[in-house]
């Protein structure tokens, strides 16, 4: 089995646009009531997949109770979202049990696709599971003891063993958090965590100064690892998410190269400025084709919207623009 090639959703930049990333003019391109149980639909994951794509998607119920839905795509944008939440059978292991399971990312890793979601277990923690054909899903151990969150898997092993990035937290709205790697051999047993990123001064990059996490997968380039990740703010408004970026090293993920100090992403349209959690740009996807990119991120907590870019300008960017 091998992950699938397909044109990814695409919108040129608008004339007269100077940004590095740009919205998609459709946007929301999933509502908050895309099926009839949802609230809010937001931080998912999406991978191509047969002659379309597949995604991992964050629906909350109108309990407000949070779990994780398999859908389906032709184009990448007009989803159909199953009405039932993905059902796990045991993995690796005999312990399934979770309370919530919310923000998904998903990967393809030489034979399956794997997924990571933040899993309820006595509270937050990185739960990770694996399909073959997004119908029958089985999890995993949890990754890590609570509190933790934003587990990002990279897409192929280093130096012969898996990583993923996370965000150790506390049990609430964490008022922090910096980025970390582990690594595993199997899939079960993770170690080795090293620290990748800190936040920022507040002097230096506020947008970035609260708490930072990994977003999608990274993608790798010639030049490093390319990660788009979400920093944060503490306003006299609450928290504030926006996208930057980094490029990590390829053979030790752990050393940052280059990381935008001014955001590629911000809270700015209606639908990100106004939702059940006001001023949020929460990356969780990104779908590649050459040097495009198509990001995939929860807007305002409780709609899904994409915006676009070049690989090659972000990175130049990147460099230019170095904290």
């Amino acid at each position: 089995m091998t992950a699938q090639s397909v044109m990814i959703p695409w919108q040129d930049r608008p004339e007269g646009c100077s940004d590095i990333m740009w919205r998609f003019s459709e946007n929301p391109i999933i509502n908050r009531y895309a099926i009839p149980t949802s609230n809010s639909i937001f931080n998912s994951a999406v991978i191509p997949f047969e002659d379309g794509f597949a995604g991992v998607f964050r629906c909350d119920n109108k309990a407000v109770q949070m779990n994780i839905f398999a859908g389906f795509s032709k184009d990448g944008i007009n989803w159909e979202i199953n009405h039932d939440p993905i059902e796990m059978q045991a993995g690796n292991t005999d312990m399934i049990e979770s309370d919530y399971k919310y923000d998904p990312r998903v990967t393809f890793i030489e034979d399956r696709y794997w997924i990571t979601w933040c899993n309820g277990y006595n509270g937050p923690t990185i739960g990770i599971g694996y399909t073959f054909n997004f119908k029958e899903f089985f999890q995993c151990e949890n990754a890590f003891l609570p509190f933790n969150r934003n587990g990002v898997l990279f897409p192929e092993k280093i130096n012969g063993k898996y990583a993923m990035l996370s965000r150790p937290s506390d049990n609430g709205h964490t008022p922090f958090g910096d980025i970390y790697i582990s690594y595993s051999p199997d899939m079960k047993y993770w170690g080795e965590h090293r620290c990748v990123m800190k936040v920022t001064p507040f002097e230096d990059s506020a947008w970035q100064c609260t708490k930072i996490g990994g977003g999608p997968v990274p993608i790798k380039t010639e030049e490093g690892w390319l990660l788009f990740y979400h920093g944060v703010i503490n306003t006299c408004r609450g928290f504030r998410y926006s996208m930057g970026a980094a490029l990590l090293d390829l053979e030790n993920p752990a050393k940052v190269l280059y990381r935008t100090k001014p955001y590629l992403l911000a809270p700015a349209e209606l639908y990100e400025l106004t939702g059940d959690v006001p001023n949020v740009v929460f990356p969780c996807a990104a779908l590649t084709e050459g040097d495009k990119v198509t990001v995939y991120y929860g807007a305002a907590d409780t709609v899904v919207a994409i915006a676009f870019g070049y690989i090659s300008e972000i990175i130049d960017f990147m460099k230019k623009n170095s904290i």
